[in-house]
């Protein structure tokens, strides 16, 4: 038999215990920041000045979240360190776990000697679905050719993996030279695009140096948007099947699966 005070003094620790779990606070999930992974710029005299383009790719390392209304600051510095060009460039959502390529143009008077790209915070929303729910948009078909004037026309077709209509898409191409370095890129948007029904897609890339070797072109669709959205709703839709073709084959004339269980059993 316990005594009465030994009772007492129990009672009175676990009721310390359970006060002291009702405070205790939750961990607080942490996110880890956009990295900017890559990015180029290129300049080429143009007819009123100078035209700056530049490409970039953002990683977003958290599988859980999407990283929304992300703003790119463009910014150009002539040879004496004053600024020439400052400009903001509005993003797409970079999905969870996965990457951000993009790609602009502007143009300016002076000429910058150096372009840095950097991006402002990103606001973090909960995804309704895991990563690998969010599937890649398949590219097919594409070609890269050179121009006269030194371009690059890259055309390609691109398909929609779900089984809701994708409004619209931005794709962008991505040129690289042999060692993997990011050289340029451009981008366009398709319409309405349905699985099964894979649009074409055309577009330019420009201002690149004479003398530059392409051996690369890295081609990616995304959904448009500040927001994650769009893509959330063509994931929550559900993919289509892989297999949508009834066999033709003649049936087994034993299911090999009940017979192997029926085996077991005896």
């Amino acid at each position: 038999m316990i005594p009465r005070s030994r009772t007492v003094s129990l009672l009175a620790l676990g009721a310390m215990c359970l006060s002291a779990c009702a405070t205790e606070e939750k961990p607080v999930l942490e996110l880890k920041p956009l990295s900017l992974k890559e990015q180029a710029s290129n300049i080429v005299k143009s007819a009123d000045g100078y035209t700056v383009n530049w490409s970039g790719v953002l990683d977003n390392a958290n599988p859980w979240h999407f990283g929304e209304h992300v703003v790119a600051t463009i910014v150009g510095h002539d040879a004496k360190g004053a600024e020439v060009l400052k400009m903001d460039q509005p993003l797409d959502a970079v999905p969870p776990g996965g990457s951000l390529p993009f790609t602009g143009q502007s143009s300016v008077a002076q000429k910058p000697e150096k372009v840095t790209i950097q991006y402002r915070p990103a606001r973090w929303r909960p995804a309704a679905r895991i990563a690998s729910a969010f599937q890649r948009f398949p590219i097919t078909r594409v070609q890269t050719m050179r121009q006269k004037d030194g371009t690059y026309l890259i055309t390609g077709y691109v398909d929609n993996p779900y089984q809701i209509s994708a409004s619209t898409l931005v794709v962008n191409a991505l040129l690289r030279d042999k060692a993997g370095k990011l050289l340029g890129g451009g981008s366009t948007f398709v319409d309405e695009v349905e699985a099964g029904s894979p649009p074409r897609f055309i577009l330019t890339v420009s201002g690149l140096p004479k003398g530059t070797q392409v051996a690369k072109t890295e081609i990616a669709a995304r959904t448009w948007g500040s927001t994650g959205r769009p893509f959330e709703d063509l994931a929550l839709g559900g993919a289509v099947p892989m297999h949508t073709v009834k066999p033709t084959s003649e049936p087994f004339a034993v299911d090999r699966s009940t017979a192997i269980v029926s085996e077991y059993k005896q």
